[in-house]
């Protein structure tokens, strides 16, 4: 995994990043095709996946490597999570609801969470990570993902 650049090649070809992700998300890194974000909310271990491909809104608008891509990078933070967190579950999920610009939820649940055994989406309000909580977090994660 790559720490997180101002300017990468992806970024140079019209990738942004939407600015409520950009908003509401800590950098974990890249991988080869997505982006890699924390979202910060300590209630729930959550990554958001976001393919760096200008103008992508389904899975479906992706090539069909670039879609082959997302499901390993999808595995991939999966098991990262799997490992880092030690959930009971994993849920992964694309909505696009608030957020159209293409991104997958991988978020790691507990059968102890506030919003088990429903969505996590609309349960109580986030509460942001405490800085030395967050930056231990992403320590463990990134050690996580260099392995993977």
């Amino acid at each position: 995994m790559n720490d997180p650049a101002p300017e990468t090649p992806a970024r140079e070809t019209g990738f942004a990043l939407d600015p409520r992700l950009d908003g509401d998300t800590v950098p974990v890194g890249d991988l080869a095709l997505s982006s890699v974000l924390l979202m910060n909310d300590a209630r729930h271990p959550w990554l958001i996946l976001v393919p760096r491909r200008a103008g992508m809104v389904e899975i479906a608008d992706l090539s069909e490597a670039d879609a082959a891509a997302l499901m390993a990078e999808i595995r991939i933070a999966s098991r990262v999570l799997l490992e880092v967190a030690k959930p009971d579950k994993i849920n992964v999920g694309t909505l696009g609801n608030m957020v159209a610009q293409l991104h997958v939820h991988v978020i790691a649940r507990f059968a102890s969470d506030p919003a088990w055994p429903g969505p996590v989406w609309g349960q109580g309000t986030r509460i942001p990570y405490p800085p030395h909580a967050a930056q231990a977090l992403l320590e463990r994660l990134r050690t996580a993902f260099a392995a993977a």
